[in-house]
C-alpha cells in the first residue's frame, strides 16, 4: 500500500505524523534524557522558541476576525462557559474519587488542565472539515487564549484543594503570573503590533510556523519528560495508576464533549455554531498548558503534573480526528 494511503488511513482515525512524533518525543526522553549542561542550554532554547510562537501567533491573528465574531455572543459565551466553567467544575467533582487511585500530582495535574484554554489550530481545523462555524471558532479560540495566560494560573491557584497540592508538592507562586505573561502575552502583543508587516508572508508561507508551533511543543515534551525521568517518574508510577489516569481522562472528555451539546440544544444554535462549540469548548491547549506549567510548577514534579495534560491532547485529536471525518462525509453527501 502507497504511504500517502497509509497515512491517510491513520488520520481517518486520528493518528498522524504529529501525535507520532509526540509519542516518540516521550520514549526519547525515556530513553536518552537531556542532563546538566545540555538540559540547561535546552530550557534556554525552549524559552525563546515559546517567544517565538506566540509572537507568530500574535502577527497572523486578524484582530478584525475576532470583533466580528464577538457579535455571536451565545457562541462565544457558550465556549467560555464550558473553558473555564464546565471543565473546573467537573474537575473538582472528579477529585474525591480519583484521588483514591492517583497520586496527588496527577490529581492537581487534572485540575490544572480543566483550567487551561482551548486550542487554537486544531478545533478551527476540525471545525473547517466538519462544516461548522469557521469564523466563530477562530474568534472563540482566540480570545480563550488570550484570556487563558493570566486566568488558567489564577483558576487554578484557586481551586486547588490545600491537601493535594501538599502531598503532591504542588505550590504556584503568583509571581509565575507575571513570568507567563512575559513569555507568553507579550510577545503575542508585539505580534499584533508587527502584524501590518508580517501577515502577508504568514499567511502565503505557512510552513515556518507550523516548524516553530510543533517543534516548540515537541521542545517542552522533551524537556519535561527528561526531568521526569531524571527524577525517576517512570519507577514511581504504576502501571494501574496510568490506566486509572487515562481513564479519568476519557470520563471527562466525554462529559464535556455531551454537555457541550446539551448547551448548544438548550440554546437553539444553529449547526454550524453548535458543530464549533463542540470543538472549541472541549478542546484543551497544549502549545499554552506546558510552557505555562514549565513556569508555574519550576524545580517542581513538572512530568507528572503534565502527563494529564499530555494524555487528555492525544485523547482529544484522536476522537476529534474520528468526529470530523464522519461529519465531513455527511457534509459531502
Amino acid at each position: 500500500m502507497p504511504i500517502a494511503r497509509v497515512e491517510a488511513a491513520l488520520r481517518r482515525v486520528g493518528l498522524d505524523r504529529y501525535m507520532m512524533l509526540l509519542v516518540g518525543t516521550v520514549l526519547l526522553a525515556s530513553l536518552c534524557p537531556a542532563r546538566g549542561e545540555f538540559a540547561r542550554i535546552l530550557g534556554h532554547v525552549t524559552y525563546w522558541a515559546v517567544a517565538l510562537l506566540f509572537f507568530l501567533y500574535g502577527a497572523k491573528l486578524a484582530t478584525a476576525t475576532i470583533l466580528s465574531g464577538l457579535t455571536n455572543w451565545k457562541l462565544q459565551l457558550g465556549c467560555l462557559a464550558c473553558t473555564y466553567v464546565m471543565f473546573p467544575l467537573l474537575a473538582i467533582a472528579m477529585q474525591p474519587v480519583v484521588g483514591h487511585w492517583l497520586p496527588a500530582a496527577f490529581v492537581a495535574g487534572l485540575l490544572y488542565l480543566a483550567c487551561l484554554p482551548s486550542t487554537v489550530q486544531s478545533s478551527i481545523a476540525f471545525t473547517s472539515v466538519s462544516g461548522g462555524n469557521v469564523a466563530g471558532a477562530v474568534c472563540a479560540a482566540s480570545i480563550s487564549n488570550v484570556l487563558g495566560v493570566l486566568l488558567a494560573p489564577v483558576l487554578f491557584m484557586l481551586l486547588i484543594p490545600a491537601e493535594v497540592g501538599a502531598q503532591g508538592g504542588v505550590h504556584v507562586d503568583a509571581s509565575a503570573i507575571w513570568k507567563i505573561a512575559r513569555q507568553i502575552l507579550l510577545p503575542f502583543a508585539l505580534g499584533q503590533l508587527c502584524r501590518p508587516l508580517l501577515s502577508g508572508f504568514l499567511n502565503r508561507h505557512k510552513l515556518p510556523t507550523i516548524i516553530v508551533d510543533r517543534g516548540s511543543i515537541l521542545l517542552i515534551v522533551y524537556a519535561a519528560f527528561s526531568a521526569g525521568v531524571v527524577n525517576g517518574i517512570w519507577s514511581a508510577v504504576a502501571p494501574g495508576q496510568l490506566a486509572a489516569l487515562m481513564a479519568a481522562i476519557a470520563v471527562l472528555l466525554a462529559l464535556v464533549m455531551g454537555l457541550s451539546l446539551v448547551m448548544a440544544r438548550l440554546g437553539g444554535m444553529m449547526r454550524a455554531d453548535t458543530i464549533a462549540l463542540y470543538y472549541c469548548g472541549s478542546t484543551k491547549s497544549l502549545a499554552t498548558g506546558l510552557p505555562m506549567a514549565g513556569i508555574l510548577f519550576a524545580g517542581q514534579n513538572v512530568a507528572m503534573i503534565v502527563l494529564p495534560l499530555m494524555l487528555f491532547h492525544l485523547l482529544q485529536l484522536f476522537v476529534c480526528a474520528i468526529v470530523s471525518q464522519r461529519l465531513a462525509l455527511r457534509v459531502a453527501v
